[in-house]
């Protein structure tokens, strides 16, 4: 493998590992009756330590690869996660889901 695909591999490994933390912090916060027990939720501190580690790879990776490229594709992440929330979750998915939210 040449060294620029150990990059673009990194970035990868960042945005699949983002993914999962934001899956857990969203798991971490349906279940629970208050914000307190939000962060007291196993599912939430599971979800911010991959972010830790997703920080990381993404650091690794802005040493070859120019930002206007990489946060472009980390922003792709939100497409998928929002993709994986409607079917988990029964979340609205679309641009008219503000309008008819009463929460």
């Amino acid at each position: 493998m040449n060294t620029i695909a150990l990059y673009y591999t990194s970035l990868m490994v960042a945005i699949l590992i983002g993914i999962a933390g934001q899956i857990a912090l969203k798991s971490g916060a349906y279940g629970s009756a208050t914000v307190i027990a939000q962060f007291l939720n196993p599912l939430t501190v599971m979800g911010i330590a991959p972010y830790v580690v997703a920080a990381i790879w993404y650091v690794v990776a802005l040493k070859k690869i120019p930002v206007s490229i990489a946060f472009p594709s980390v922003a792709a992440s939100y497409a998928v996660v929002a993709v994986l929330a409607h079917p988990s979750w029964n979340e609205p998915f679309g641009w008219p889901q503000g309008r008819d939210r009463t929460d």
